[in-house]
């Protein structure tokens, strides 16, 4: 142990003791951990190289060319269940490999559980972590793979789309910005492109009184916030200094109540 131990470390694998247990639980032989090994220094991530990543205490799968579910991304899961009711219509747009879905559905009774995203690699994945839950999975860019019987009955949508400036992208850690998809981190010139598509297009998804979770940086919610409300919803943000989160929480309107005669 001490010698793999050692290696990680060498490699810059900050929890390497961590690692090595987690590279040794996955490898089915010595030859396979060596090859395993080998994938972690060369700097793969490790939710690649042993194939699931945890994600609000569920073993999510994950792997090679897909994105790897954030800590930070389980302060918009808390959120998204603390509003859902019992047999909630819900929907994880740009869901990778669905885990927002999956750990939404995992905490709402009787959800039903809708995923879609436009990248077949994260989709593979995707439909194994939501069939525990009945979840369907579509492909396509947004909002267009869904059926139409969804359509004004969508009570929460959680959405974790790409919202990583262009420029930026070259910023982020290796792990990262070498062995992810760029359609999963590249959010256009000030990282909100889609966002503003979200927004856009959300309003005949929504039941009366559905709401939008989506994750943005601090520093981009207000463009965030302003682009839900140009699309007629009601909007706050919510931070976590624990899981250094923002998510900005739209809601569509309920509909008017019959008028009181004078």
């Amino acid at each position: 142990m001490a010698t793999l131990v050692e290696t990680l470390r060498a490699a810059g694998c900050v929890f390497a003791e961590e690692e090595a247990e987690l590279l040794r639980a996955a490898a089915a032989d010595a030859g396979h951990l060596d090859g395993l090994v080998a994938r972690r220094v060369a700097g793969e991530p490790l939710e690649h190289v042993v194939g699931w990543a945890e994600f609000c205490g569920l073993r999510m799968e994950v792997g090679e060319g897909a994105f790897v579910p954030r800590r930070r991304s389980e302060f918009l899961a808390q959120e998204a269940v603390a509003l859902a009711r019992p047999g909630a219509v819900v929907v994880d747009l740009c869901c990778g490999v669905g885990a927002l879905g999956a750990a939404v559905a995992a905490q709402v009774p009787g959800a039903e559980l809708h995923a879609a995203d436009i990248d077949p690699v994260a989709l593979g994945y995707a439909r194994r972590n939501v069939a525990p839950y009945g979840g369907r999975v579509w492909e396509g860019d947004l909002y267009a793979p869904l059926p139409a019987a969804l359509r004004g009955r969508v009570d929460i949508l959680v959405v974790n789309a790409p919202y990583v400036p262009t420029s930026e992208i070259g910023l982020l850690p290796a792990e990262a910005r070498d062995h992810e998809p760029p359609v999963s981190l590249d959010g256009g010139a000030d990282g909100l492109d889609i966002h503003r598509r979200v927004a856009a297009g959300a309003p005949p998804w929504l039941a009366p009184g559905g709401r939008l979770l989506i994750e943005t940086s601090a520093r981009q919610s207000p463009v965030t916030a302003s682009a839900l409300t140009g699309a007629g919803l009601s909007v706050r943000a919510v931070t976590s200094e624990e899981y250094y989160a923002t998510v900005v929480i739209a809601t569509s309107a309920l509909p008017a109540g019959p008028s009181v005669p004078g």
